[in-house]
């Protein structure tokens, strides 16, 4: 049976600061853990927020994991990373516009800034 790796087995991968725990997930991934975006969002905001990590560092870094574990809505995903590191959105709100161009969803929503992504986006 596959592992869903949660945010914390993310971290100790992707940070490698408790060895131990990051040759378990390792190997976790070499026998095909997965992850589901709700996870993804918790690792965007600690490793922005506590580790203070540029955001294209990781929006990249990210990236390369999605290519080791799967996790539903890749598409959205890897379209929300690259607007996280290339913009000062907030990474939820990426989500949303890929979500609107990836997906072609209505957002409905209040948020100028929000709306103006999103038609930027659908522009292109």
């Amino acid at each position: 049976m596959n592992n869903l790796l949660d945010a914390n087995a993310i971290l100790r991968y992707l940070l490698n600061d408790i060895e131990e725990q990051a040759e378990t997930v390792e190997k976790a991934i070499k026998n095909g853990a997965y992850t589901i975006p709700e996870v993804m969002a918790e690792v965007v905001y600690v490793l922005s927020g506590v580790y203070e990590c540029e955001r294209k560092e990781i929006a990249d870094t990210i990236r390369v994991l999605l290519d080791e574990i799967d996790i539903s809505d890749k598409p959205v995903i890897l379209s929300a990373l690259d607007l996280f590191g290339s913009t000062n959105l907030d990474y939820v709100d990426c989500i949303l516009v890929a979500r609107a161009v990836v997906l072609n969803e209505n957002v409905l929503t209040f948020d100028k800034k929000l709306t103006k992504q999103i038609l930027k986006k659908k522009d292109k």
